[in-house]
Order: structure tokens, then sequence, then C-alpha cells
């Protein structure tokens, strides 16, 4: 490890990873500098992307905690992963699977979006919404079926899910098959995950811009009710890594580099006015206040250039 490389500071870190590892930080250090083949997956997997900060404040600690997990204990685990969109939690999603199969942990990472509701249903869920966006907030998902498969997988092992794919449709999205798996470890991940409702005051009173009108208003309200459904799905999670932005602004300009990047490769994405809206949506179909009082365990704090900033216990 390269400190002179990492920024954020380590007293914290040190902290964060003696709880997940019971290590003190130069052992801990001292333990994955020996695991050389996944430090080079790493940096083969990121190419030019690559990073120290993430590597060491992320990557490594997500993997020592499910390493630590699976040891401890025989119950199947399910840990939250909240992170805005753009952050690239996909992306760490799918590393975080291949290096856990390599110290021979099964773990699979499912994102909320998956178990977005069917299109018609969707369409009946999200009618009339402020935004004009075919999906995303709290209300597109189907909360029962999400509790019915985890407490399904905690019984017996399997775990039964959709798979939601956002270009059927003219981009709208639909469900395109399922799938099964039998991980040992479950995360979960999502945008406002863990995120829970909030006194009515806060829903009209955030300094948004441009300043929220009044159907964005009246929607929040509904939104609200809405994530009252979620809560027995945060009940299900044993923790909840939260990755953020130092300002929610930054989000932003994350997501658009994402869906413009998502553009390039794949040739579909949203553009324009779907961009545009989708992205008030993102800032507006919240209060920007609630992902501070998400209840994680882990918070992993980022700057503008998606730098860490802080990593530790979020006490």
């Amino acid at each position: 490890m390269n400190l002179d490389k990492i920024k954020f500071p380590l007293n914290n870190y040190e902290k964060l990873i003696n709880d997940i590892s019971g290590l003190k930080l130069d052992e801990w250090i001292n333990f994955w500098e020996k695991e050389r083949e996944i430090l080079s997956y790493v940096s083969e997997y990121y190419r030019e992307n690559y990073r120290d900060d993430w590597l060491w404040g992320v990557i490594l600690p997500i993997l020592s905690d499910i390493y630590t997990l699976k040891k401890s204990t025989n119950k199947r685990i399910v840990i939250g992963l909240s992170a805005l969109p753009g952050t690239g939690k996909t992306t760490l999603g799918l590393l975080i699977e291949r290096l856990s199969l390599k110290m021979d942990i099964k773990t699979s990472v499912v994102s909320m979006d998956d178990f977005y509701l069917p299109f018609k249903e969707m369409n009946i869920a999200i009618k009339d919404n402020p935004w004009n966006v075919s999906r995303g907030f709290p209300g597109s998902h189907s909360i029962s079926l999400i509790e019915e498969r985890i407490l399904e997988w905690k019984n017996t092992g399997r775990f039964n899910y959709p798979v939601f794919d956002k270009s059927l449709r003219n981009g709208l999205g639909d469900r395109s098959c399922w799938k099964i798996d039998f991980p040992e470890i479950l995360i979960l991940e999502g945008w406002f995950l863990g995120v829970n409702q909030i006194s009515s005051q806060m829903i009209s009173s955030e300094n948004v811009k441009p300043p929220l009108h009044t159907r964005e208003i009246e929607y929040r309200s509904k939104i609200q009710k809405n994530l009252n459904e979620y809560l027995k799905i945060w009940q299900l999670i044993e923790k909840i890594w939260q990755i953020r932005p130092k300002n929610f602004s930054y989000m932003d300009q994350w997501k658009s580099n994402q869906e413009n990047e998502m553009l390039r490769i794949k040739g579909n994405a949203l553009v324009d006015n779907q961009l545009t809206n989708f992205l008030r949506m993102l800032n507006c179909s919240i209060p920007q206040k609630s992902f501070n009082e998400i209840n994680s365990k882990y918070m992993i704090l980022l700057n503008k250039n998606r730098e860490l900033i802080s990593v530790s216990l979020n006490i």
C-alpha cells in the first residue's frame, strides 16, 4: 500500500478496518499485500481508471467484510450498498463478485433495479409523475417480491430473481428473464437504499434549483408514503455500506458521464430531455437531506473527482 497516494485520513480508516477484520491497520495491509492475484486482477479490471484510494478504501474493505462474515457465521447475510447513480457501484459490484470467488466465497450483488415492476404495473405506479420518467423513484419496485425472495434465500439458499432490461420497449424497460443463484453472501444495491421517511416540513422546504414547483412537492408526499413500504426490506439488511458525495450536486455530472459512456459503448442511453428529466427526478423526488440520515454502518465520502475524502465508521 502506497500511503503517499492515500489522501483520506488514516485514523478513522483504521477504526473501520479494525471493526470489519479485528486487525490493526498494518496487519490488515500485510494480509492483502500477500494476495498478489487479487491486487493484479483489480489493476487489470480498471486498467487506466485504476486508483489506489478505491482499492484500499472501498474494494478491499468490502471484500474483507465479506471474508470476515463468511468465517464468523453460517447464516446467510444481506449487505446493503447505498450509492447515488454514477458513483460506480455497478462496476464495483461486478468486481466484488469476481474477487469473492477467488476467495472461495460465492457473493451475488443484485440491484434493486432488477425488481422494477413489470411494464403494465409500472405504467400505473408512475402515472403522472412530474418528471415524466419511466422508473427510478420509490414506488416503482416490487417490494413484496424483494422481501419474498430474500426470505426464501435465507431459508433455502436459493435466490430466484428477475432481470430488468432497460433497453426493452424503446428504453422504457421491462423484465427480460429470471435468474437463479445460490450465493453465500447477498449484496443488495440501490441509489436510495436505506432511505426512510422524514418529517413533512422537509418535503417542501429544500432549496433546490430551479425551485420545487407545486406538483413536485405533492408528488414528494406520495413518494414519502411509498418509502414506508421499503422499511421491511431495510430490516432484512445486516449492515449498509454508503458511498456518498460531499455535495449532492456532483451526481449530475457523474450520471451524465455514465450515460454518455453507455451511449458510446452500447448505442443506447438517456440523452437530451430524457437525461434532463431523470436528473431532475434524482435531485427532487427525495429530499437530499434524507441521504444524510441513512442508518449506514460504514461511510465513504467522495469529492467531485470521486476521490476518497474519508473512509470511516458512520457513528
